[in-house]
């Protein structure tokens, strides 16, 4: 059973910083890549980053290039999402996701977190 609880949501003004964790409770965190996706009112679950296992590789939504960065410590079983420059449009639900594999920018994650919220003021 895999388990995961992120931290380090709230609110900040635009323009400013937020880091995202997410801690796994699983055996070997190393076999998982691992996902962020935000989900904003009214609109549908979408993907943000992700790493794949060994913390070499990484992709972005074009809307967070340049802005976020994923990385993750496999010593702490934890993945992070510097956030910088944020925007009033970034504001939403962050979810962490992990999925044995390669990592996808689709919703095919097999773990979910609870999600963390993210208020961005203009």
């Amino acid at each position: 059973q895999v388990q995961l609880v992120e931290s380090g949501g709230g609110l900040v003004q635009a323009g400013g910083s937020l880091r995202l964790s997410c801690a796994a409770s699983v055996r070997i965190f190393s076999n998982y890549a691992m996902g962020w996706f935000r989900q904003a009112p009214g609109k549908e679950r979408a993907f943000v980053a992700a790493i794949s296992r060994s913390g070499v590789a990484t992709s972005y939504a074009d809307s967070v290039k340049d802005r976020f960065t994923i990385s993750r410590d496999n010593t702490k079983n934890t993945v992070y999402l510097q956030m910088n420059s944020l925007k009033p449009e970034d504001t939403a639900v962050y979810y962490c996701a992990a999925r044995q594999g390669v990592p996808t920018v689709y919703g095919n994650y097999e773990h979910w977190g609870q999600g963390t919220q993210v208020t961005v003021s203009s």
